[in-house]
């Protein structure tokens, strides 16, 4: 019998002498791999990426136990360099921790690392990568995001889906209004008020329509707008970052751990009973012979070839992109203006100048170089996806003038990119005048490592932009915005994310009468 096959077949052994067995196949595999993998670094005339020191077997993963590995990754950077590798039980990840190493895999090297690695966790909440994010680029892949594209997130589809944007500011802004009007000095909760109206543009791009509830009947109940959101997003993105500890140690796949399955496999099946019940209702729509613009009508007329669970997946995947990541990024920038009232006036003057009474549209974007400032700094520090999902080395390849062998895993630290302190002056400063360098064009998108580089760039940097910047805008241009006391300590993140733990609380004060705009 092969050594696979025993592996495999090691549930017949008490778990003691299983796992004792297992240990060594491990131990063996490992030397094995290192002496084929030295034996081909040598062969290259390279040298390998220095090395993080960790335990044997479990390697680093007790240094990564705090759930912020970014961090731990951008402050190894200092000690190790932009490239070194680490170990995480079986696993050997090599960390790029600047943008030039990160650019060199992400452009130059793609083709030998293109290929996703996904957790557990990842592999069923994507439905095995059934997803433009998180797909492996090839025919699947490219056809997916050109139907996303041309459907919902490129530059026409963008135009075409303008008047959601616009009604989503315009419900935020009456609201903060009517908030201020009943209690001038009560402090103002943007999320609650920000996350439901985004939601709602997620759903009219994707499905056509604004969702204020719906009756699943495989859950047996009439589920609110704010229950359907978490089921669909914050559930999801909660799950994401679930860890399954037989990621790090795969031949010990075969021994159980229900709590996680579980907790999985529930997430899946209400987000699945869900969007079977919204997709149904639209294809109801369909069959009567109403269209509308949006993400279902053009997949189910123009995507022929695509499965149901496909479908509903990239459905889904339109809904959580455009529900989470964009407010993180307004929700951290309105922290720093709020905190910072210099800053903050100077915005607004910029916004005044430019637009006077009238309110600002995307139309002025380009002629306010502050705000766009504004974003793309607070992209740089709160970066959404502070770390890329691990990519796979399928062919022995180089980075950063290291060898890099076939099977290793890649880590693209975002963050630590972000806070390369030869690139970045004071890096752990917010500080939006850094992009008002003449080398920075205004209207790039890639001032920052944020929506990644080369063929997996992401899809969705144009709207990001655009619904964060307009928000930013119209925010400062009708209120003043002040921290309620004590808001200013309130900084940690949720998890593997830079989701802020405790939403923004602030004091508004409008500056002019809202019938002026």
């Amino acid at each position: 019998m092969g050594q696979m096959d025993a592996i495999l077949n090691l549930e017949a052994l008490p778990l003691g002498t299983a796992i004792t067995a297992v240990v060594l196949v491990v131990l063996t595999l490992l030397f094995i791999r290192g002496y084929v993998s030295d034996h081909k670094r040598r062969s290259s005339g390279l040298p390998s990426p220095p090395e993080v020191p960790g335990l044997p077997l479990i390697g680093n993963l007790l240094q990564l136990k705090e759930k912020k590995p970014y961090k731990t990754f951008t402050k190894w950077a200092e000690e190790y360099g932009p490239v070194y590798s680490i170990r995480t039980g079986y696993n050997s990840i090599v960390v790029l921790n600047s943008n030039d190493v990160a650019k060199e895999a992400m452009v130059t090297r793609f083709s030998s690392i293109s290929t996703r690695k996904l957790s557990n966790a990842l592999k069923r909440l994507t439905s095995d990568k059934n997803m433009v994010a998180m797909s492996d680029y090839g025919e699947f892949h490219k056809t997916v995001k050109r139907h996303i594209l041309t459907s919902t997130l490129g530059p026409n589809a963008q135009k075409q889906h303008r008047v959601h944007r616009d009604t989503m500011i315009m419900n935020i802004s009456e609201q903060l209004h009517a908030h201020v009007e009943k209690d001038p000095l009560q402090p103002v909760y943007l999320r609650k008020i920000f996350e439901p109206e985004l939601f709602g543009l997620a759903l009219k791009e994707a499905l056509g329509k604004d969702i204020e509830s719906v009756y699943v009947e495989e859950l047996g109940m009439t589920l609110s707008k704010g229950e359907i959101m978490k089921i669909l997003v914050h559930d999801q993105m909660e799950g994401a970052i679930e860890v399954d500890w037989r990621d790090f140690f795969p031949y010990l796949r075969w021994i159980p751990n229900k709590s996680f399955e579980n907790k999985i496999q529930q997430m899946c099946f209400r987000r699945t009973a869900v969007m079977k019940v919204l997709i149904n209702e639209q294809r109801r729509r369909i069959d009567c012979g109403k269209e509308l613009n949006c993400y279902i009508d053009y997949l189910l007329s123009k995507a022929k070839m695509l499965s149901e669970q496909q479908i509903l997946m990239l459905l889904w995947e339109a809904i959580i992109e455009t529900s989470d990541t964009t407010f993180l990024t307004t929700e951290w920038a309105m922290y720093e203006l709020a905190k910072d009232p210099e800053r903050q006036d100077r915005l607004y003057m910029e916004i005044k100048n430019v637009c006077g009474f009238e309110k600002i549209t995307e139309e002025k974007l380009i002629q306010l170089p502050y705000l766009s400032a504004v974003f793309h700094e607070t992209l740089r520090k709160y970066s959404p996806a502070p770390i890329v999902p691990l990519r796979y080395v399928h062919d022995d390849t180089q980075v950063g003038g290291y060898y890099i062998p076939a099977e290793t895993e890649i880590c693209i630290n975002i963050f630590g990119c972000n806070m390369d302190k030869k690139l970045w002056e004071c890096p752990e400063q917010w500080q939006p005048e850094r992009f008002l360098n003449e080398k920075y064009d205004p209207m790039d998108m890639h001032k920052t490592m944020a929506f990644g580089a080369g063929k997996r760039v992401c899809a969705g940097s144009l709207q990001a932009m655009l619904i964060s910047c307009i928000a930013i805008g119209r925010l400062v241009q009708e209120f003043e915005w002040k921290l309620k006391e004590g808001e200013q300590e309130n900084v940690d993140t949720l998890g593997l994310t830079t989701r802020k733990l405790h939403p923004m609380q602030a004091i508004l004060k409008p500056r002019i009468d809202k019938e002026r705009l």
